[in-house]
């Protein structure tokens, strides 16, 4: 147990027995307890193997390279469509981790092995993104706009073509476009 982690487990939440049990869980399968993104990360050899985190209507484990793993109980959950490696097991009550302490625990080990494997995911590229028409047109008529949201980072032009393409109506994917048009000519990410 590392002492700089306690206070996740130690605050009020409506999760906190399910934590603990989760953090007992883990810890017995031998991984190194970190603080990362201020929820509990377990590591094996420094890399990132699984997290408990936790939501309104849930709390899970979060496999980071989860889309490797077999999956042989159907329980691993893609949190949007948009994860490309993570996935996550939920769970609702303290007996639902009780009841799968073995089957976590083999999850848990599996993707020990991916990491001892150095295997990885293969991850979409920003080209094979689809830009939304509505931003398209911008970048084709204004070369200045075009040159500064690719000389952008990746993942900062997948942050905006994701964002720009979440939007189910055309008037609102312009309405984004045109908001955030200053932001990109100033190099910046969509959270920057």
């Amino acid at each position: 147990m590392n002492p700089k982690v306690d206070f996740f487990f130690d605050k009020a939440s409506k999760w906190q027995k399910e934590y603990k049990q989760l953090r007992a869980l883990i810890l017995d399968c031998g991984l190194t307890e970190e603080l990362k993104w201020g929820v509990p990360c377990y590591t094996h050899q420094g890399n990132n193997v699984v997290l408990i985190h936790g939501f309104k209507e849930y709390c899970a484990l979060l496999f980071h390279k989860g889309a490797l793993l077999n999956d042989s109980e159907d329980i691993l959950i893609q949190q949007t469509e948009n994860v490309q490696s993570a996935r996550q097991i939920r769970f609702t009550n303290l007996q639902e981790i009780v009841d799968m302490g073995k089957i976590l625990k083999s999850y848990v080990y599996e993707a020990v092995e991916v990491e001892k494997a150095g295997l990885k995911v293969e991850l979409k590229k920003t080209k094979e993104y689809d830009i939304p028409a509505e931003f398209q047109v911008k970048l084709d008529s204004d070369n200045v706009l075009k040159e500064a949201f690719y000389a952008l980072t990746p993942g900062r032009q997948r942050g905006y073509l994701l964002h720009f393409a979440a939007a189910k109506q055309a008037k609102t994917r312009e309405a984004r476009v045109e908001k955030l048009i200053p932001q990109i000519l100033n190099g910046k990410g969509l959270n920057d």
